[in-house]
């Protein structure tokens, strides 16, 4: 996430310890009972991967270092290996090269684009694991559950990983600069993913597309989790340069060095007056930082708006190659999908 770093009291300076207790999650919500089921276990696992790669690059995934370099080949090697078409889109900034990984499922239509993105850098503090490695690590956990399931939306999806957020928003707004208007005319969605797993958590909801956002409430307000409207992360992430540009866009976020309320804290949990994240934009922004329950809630919440986006029916996510059928009626049939990206 991007922006105000300062503020945070000094009370707060060292990271906070919140009581990891999930919320009230209904066992079978009858809206979406076959809502898919990403592994948190699979999540955690980015998560500490993108840990030891800051770890071995001086500390941080900053963007233009060879941590950001070394996370990027990690998150293109799996999407490879998974059946996506990736390309690396090189432009500069500050006179140095950056990189956005954009990865397309092939098969879609190419005219109905839904679009998910985070974050890929972190700032120069630390390994960013909540900013924003949870994000990205959900991101990439939905695109390779699509691919073991052998999804076939009617919608094209397409995933990706921002470079130079924390620079200002660098990254997202060079692809949406790069788009033609036929271009931007045919992404239906975005939702982007900054900060999901932060300690003291809350449940944010973007408030930007009035579509979008419902689609989100409902999933939480099926496990009896409350939600608010994301007013903190305004202008602060990569939707930003989408809605410029007229795309309705949509996301969830966790909070970031704001302070959570009583009020909040009697809803949520945690910690009155100390922030969502004392971690945010800090050296001990590690996977000890991550509140595991959120994560897999929001990761989950991650995937299910991309299924349903997509147009692919939720019974069958977790195919393992069996057939699948999308909302417009076509079966698909099991093994890899064939077709083009959309352009």
């Amino acid at each position: 996430l991007a922006g105000l770093a300062a503020g945070i009291p000094a009370t707060a300076a060292a990271a906070v310890r919140v009581p990891a207790a999930a919320p009230a999650i209904l066992a079978d919500p009858a809206p979406d009972a076959h809502a898919p089921r990403l592994s948190v276990s699979r999540v955690m696992a980015h998560l500490h991967r993108l840990q030891s790669i800051a770890y071995a690059n001086g500390g941080n995934r900053y963007s233009g270092t060879s941590g950001y370099r070394a996370s990027l080949a990690y998150v293109k090697h799996r999407l490879d290996a998974a059946g996506f078409i990736t390309r690396v889109q090189s432009f500069t900034y500050d006179l140095q090269t950056r990189q956005n990984l954009i990865a397309d499922w092939p098969g879609g239509d190419p005219g109905r684009v839904v679009m998910a993105g985070a974050h890929l850098d972190s700032s120069a503090a630390g390994p960013g694991i909540d900013d924003n490695g949870s994000g990205s690590a959900a991101l990439l956990e939905t695109a390779l559950t699509a691919a073991r399931a052998r999804l076939r939306p009617a919608r094209h999806l397409r995933f990706a990983w921002w470079d130079a957020e924390e620079l200002g928003l660098i990254g997202s707004r060079a692809y949406v600069d790069s788009l033609t208007p036929r271009q931007r005319a045919r992404i239906s969605a975005y939702l982007n993913f900054d900060m999901i797993a932060s300690p003291n958590v809350g449940y944010f909801v973007y408030n930007d597309s009035p579509r979008l956002a419902a689609l989100f409430r409902a999933y939480f307000a099926a496990r009896g989790v409350p939600t608010e409207p994301a007013t903190g992360i305004t202008g602060r992430s990569d939707h930003a340069p989408f809605l410029g540009a007229g795309i309705p866009v949509g996301g969830v976020f966790t909070g970031a060095n704001a302070l959570k309320t009583a009020e909040q804290a009697r809803k949520w949990g945690g910690v009155a007056g100390h922030p969502f994240d004392s971690c945010y934009h800090s050296a001990c922004d590690t996977t000890s930082n991550i509140n595991r329950a959120a994560l897999d809630l929001d990761s989950n919440a991650v995937a299910y708006a991309v299924l349903v986006l997509g147009g692919q029916e939720p019974d069958r996510w977790s195919g393992g190659g069996a057939a699948v059928r999308n909302r417009d009626g076509a079966a698909a049939a099991a093994g890899a999908p064939r077709g083009g990206a959309a352009g």
